[in-house]
């Protein structure tokens, strides 16, 4: 049996999550999440406020400046994979990073 590297993993994953980000996303359901449902049932969905600036460059999970729909919305989702990709291998990369040892003081080295 043939082993699997682990960048050839590592590779095809992010290859699989950028496709699922960039393409099978458009195909999503417009319908409303479950918060969202359940605020809509409740009678509170009114009290909703906008997370932040409407006029974000990734609003609406859309690329702003884009004519084309399917374009812009599988633009955005490559692009939130590959923030989320970077800002998490970074965390990780500073998390796994070894701490600096004390020097030894002239008194203890043998």
């Amino acid at each position: 049996m043939r082993r699997v590297s682990t960048r050839t993993l590592l590779l095809v994953g992010l290859l699989v999550a950028l496709v699922l980000a960039g393409v099978v996303s458009y195909y999503a359901s417009a319908s409303p999440d479950g918060l969202n449902r359940v605020a809509g049932d409740l009678g509170f969905a009114s009290t909703e406020q906008a997370p932040g600036p409407d006029g974000g460059p990734l609003a609406g999970y859309e690329v702003a400046g884009l004519g084309h729909d399917r374009l812009s919305g599988g633009l955005a989702g490559v692009i939130g994979c590959l923030l989320v990709l970077g800002l998490s291998s970074l965390l990780f990369l500073l998390r796994r990073a070894p701490e600096p040892r004390p020097a030894a003081s002239p008194t203890e080295v043998n």
